[in-house]
């Protein structure tokens, strides 16, 4: 999802199809360090966006944790260190909220990590994004004078948009809703329940957003990059300032699908971090800030889904 939407914007910016590499999972497994390595040495890029990661939501984060730490671990090892070799320069990494502490202050300013214990259910992933900023901030520490290594993290709150997994089980919160609330409205069902207390608070940011956001910080000159940062404290928020509860953002979803039952919440299940806000000042004054608001970005984002139903049922017939 996100690396789509980097691709889109850097088409938009006039970059040729023909100066971007792009590989799918079938063509490169990522944690395969020969694989990566091979790839590296073959094409040898000049910049490195790092979107690719395991990823999911409360239930595939507690379902699975070994492959979300083993993964993600590797993923970003693999290609941190295979870019190093063959002498790029320029990395960006992206990250997650869920770094920050369970009971971090709000909102959560980038020196809240490392402050306290994370959230249970997504610790393993949350250890394996850690480890890829102090992998960047490493790297920068040891190479930086010597191979003018210059890589960078960013940390994006909880993104939504085109190109989502709207997996019944495994999605974030808002694909899972999307589907969950056309699938009620479809069936005519009088009720939809959904999971946890409906009482979190959670931002989200529209995954086009995210995108600029990435572009944007890539391009900063190393100098303004450096003035907002410290060695070992260089990751940079993104996030859109705005928080909703868990309720409200269900009544939101199910208005914009034109669901007319009842929503029901189930108490017994968890419901993760209290509150989770970032705090984005840091890259509000380097230049930056959210475009799409909320109920736009969920509109958007249902015709995605209903083009990806519509394209896997016309295949299906087929």
């Amino acid at each position: 999802m996100v690396g789509s939407a980097i691709v889109r914007h850097l088409l938009a910016g006039g970059l040729s199809a023909g100066n971007l590499l792009f590989r799918t999972h079938a063509e490169l497994d990522l944690t395969d360090q020969v694989s990566v390595r091979g790839y590296f040495e073959k094409e040898k890029p000049d910049q490195v966006y790092l979107a690719a990661a395991k990823v999911g939501g409360i239930h595939a984060n507690n379902s699975y944790p070994a492959e979300f730490i083993y993964q993600n671990l590797m993923i970003e090892a693999n290609i941190i260190h295979e870019a190093w070799r063959v002498g790029v320069q320029k990395l960006l990494f992206l990250g997650s909220s869920c770094i920050y502490p369970k009971l971090a202050s709000q909102p959560m300013g980038e020196n809240a990590l490392l402050t306290g214990p994370l959230e249970p259910t997504n610790e393993p992933y949350a250890i394996a994004k850690i480890a890829g900023i102090k992998l960047c901030e490493s790297y920068n520490r040891q190479y930086g004078e010597s191979h003018g290594t210059d890589y960078r993290s960013v940390m994006p709150t909880n993104l939504y948009g085109p190109g989502d997994n709207y997996h019944p089980e495994n999605s974030h919160v808002i694909p899972a809703m999307i589907r969950r609330f056309h699938e009620a409205k479809e069936a005519g069902a009088p009720v939809v329940m959904l999971w946890g207390t409906g009482t979190p608070c959670r931002e989200f940011l529209y995954v086009d957003d995210m995108a600029a956001a990435s572009i944007h910080v890539m391009h900063l000159d190393k100098a303004t990059f450096e003035a907002h940062t410290t060695p070992m404290q260089s990751h940079i928020n993104v996030g859109s300032g705005q928080e909703v509860t868990i309720r409200e953002l269900a009544g939101t979803i199910a208005t914009v699908i034109g669901y007319e039952g009842s929503i029901a919440f189930d108490a017994a299940k968890p419901d993760g971090s209290p509150r989770k806000l970032m705090d984005s000042g840091r890259l509000n004054n380097l230049g930056w800030q959210p475009k799409v608001g909320l109920e736009e970005g969920l509109a958007l984002a249902y015709q995605d889904f209903l083009f990806n139903c519509q394209s896997l049922h016309s295949s299906i017939t087929q």
